[in-house]
């Protein structure tokens, strides 16, 4: 941790540096609540211990100059005035905690260790509310298709180490739901996992999200922050859509994933970061790096380990089982009993294309939950899927090749794989294979 040490007797100061400096915290002391101040003003801190009785100045009120800059920092107050009264004064007026002098090496570092679980117990807290605030049915990462668990295999066994992973797929194909379980299948599982959604914002409101800024970096900047980089410290930081992420902020994440160092906004001093570093898009990055809108050696050092989800119409095996978890999902929150899927509307579902994957099912069955009032969910009921199949028929005013070509489409969506479906429409492998790229 960055620790400021607050002390008027010189030999207290240098005796706190070492005893900090020991145990690997970073440390910078001052003389005077005043300079305490202009430290707190430029930098962030973890914790302050902070001299009760300073020269000219009264620890208290320089507590709450500290709490007014930095809310959520840790300030010790410390002082050889002990007294009930001073310390249950010093803790209403918000000091972490209150330590007699003379102290041990001891006390200090056990105290230490207190603010380091405090704050990890604050980051799963909001780890914990952001998943609350979802309120989505859990990730099923469970499949019957055979590409799907090779995918799964080397997901699983990726997460056991630190190296930095890219997974590629479709919107809605659950990307964010594998990176949180390699997460929990990793030895940083105790440790927070958070995201940051590359999209969301313009280039300075991201990289201050990724990296924090110091008060008055820039306009609006009137407090800092610490930013998700510090944020995940000891866990994992998923890049949700990297592909979007701006060239200018390309190469600061390229710093961050070769040297683990970072720097806020505003501010020069280089941060160390103890992150593991998952990522995610749609996009094809390594077309965007031939059309000079992504960096080769970003791409590169992102692309350690790789791997591709599905699409739902590749793991259609899958569908009815995910369909029937989201439909149970729904109506224990809704309040509604159903018996299931009526045939014709499972008929539907694997007739459609499901461009929005996982996510569209979702939001599909959840609107038929809220509408439905039958004891199954009907076809009707999923009528959002109407616009999207197929109206071809035989017979109809159509080439030979467009009835061919959704032929071929609905072959390979209810196959496991190209050579189940090579052999019911009787065609070599290759020549499928071929005809499926074109498509």
């Amino acid at each position: 941790m960055r620790i400021l040490v607050v002390d008027d007797e010189k030999n207290i100061r240098r005796a706190m540096v070492m005893a900090l400096e020991s145990i690997d915290h970073q440390v910078t002391a001052v003389p005077s609540g005043a300079e305490a101040i202009q430290q707190l003003s430029r930098s962030s801190f973890d914790a302050v211990f902070l001299d009760l009785k300073l020269h000219l100045e009264n620890g208290l009120d320089i507590l709450a100059e500290i709490l007014t800059l930095a809310p959520k920092i840790a300030v010790v107050i410390v002082t050889a005035f002990a007294s009930i009264e001073t310390a249950v004064e010093a803790m209403r007026r918000g000091a972490y905690d209150y330590l007699p002098k003379p102290c041990t090496p001891d006390q200090v570092r056990q105290l230490l260790v207190r603010i380091e679980r405090t704050k990890n117990l604050e980051n799963r807290v909001l780890e914990l509310e952001s998943q609350l605030q979802a309120e989505s049915p859990a990730g099923d990462l469970s499949t019957h298709s055979p590409a799907m668990q090779a995918v799964l295999e080397t997901a699983f066994k990726a997460a056991n180490s630190d190296a930095t992973v890219l997974i590629l797929g479709e919107s809605g194909t659950g990307k964010g739901v594998l990176s949180r379980a390699m997460h929990s299948r990793s030895p940083r599982r105790s440790g927070p996992f958070v995201t940051v959604s590359c999209p969301s914002l313009s280039r300075e409101l991201l990289e201050s999200e990724l990296f924090g800024h110091v008060k008055g970096a820039f306009t609006g900047a009137y407090v800092e922050t610490q930013g998700k980089v510090a944020a995940a410290a000891g866990g994992t930081l998923f890049l949700d859509e990297i592909g979007d992420l701006p060239l200018e902020i390309q190469s600061k994440l390229l710093r961050l994933l070769q040297e683990r160092e970072y720097e806020r906004v505003g501010e020069a001093k280089p941060r160390h970061a103890s992150v593991r570093v998952i990522s995610a898009t749609n996009r094809d990055l390594a077309q965007a790096v031939s059309e000079g809108r992504f960096r080769e050696d970003l791409y590169y050092r992102l692309n350690v380990i790789t791997f591709r989800l599905l699409p739902l119409r590749e793991r259609i095996q899958d569908l009815e089982r995910i369909a029937n978890g989201y439909l149970r999902f729904f109506s224990t929150r809704s309040g509604k009993t159903f018996e299931g899927f009526s045939p014709e509307a499972l008929a539907a579902m694997h007739a459609y294309r499901w461009p929005g994957n996982l996510r569209e099912l979702r939001n599909l069955i959840e609107r038929a939950v809220i509408l439905s009032s039958g004891e199954m969910l009907e076809a009707a009921d999923l009528r959002d899927l109407a616009p999207a199949q197929s109206q071809l028929r035989a017979g109809e005013r159509i080439t030979l090749e467009e009835l061919e070509n959704e032929h071929i489409r609905k072959v390979l969506a209810n196959s496991r794989t190209v050579d189940e479906a090579s052999a019911i429409l009787g065609v070599d492998p290759a020549t499928l294979y071929r005809k499926k790229k074109k498509l």
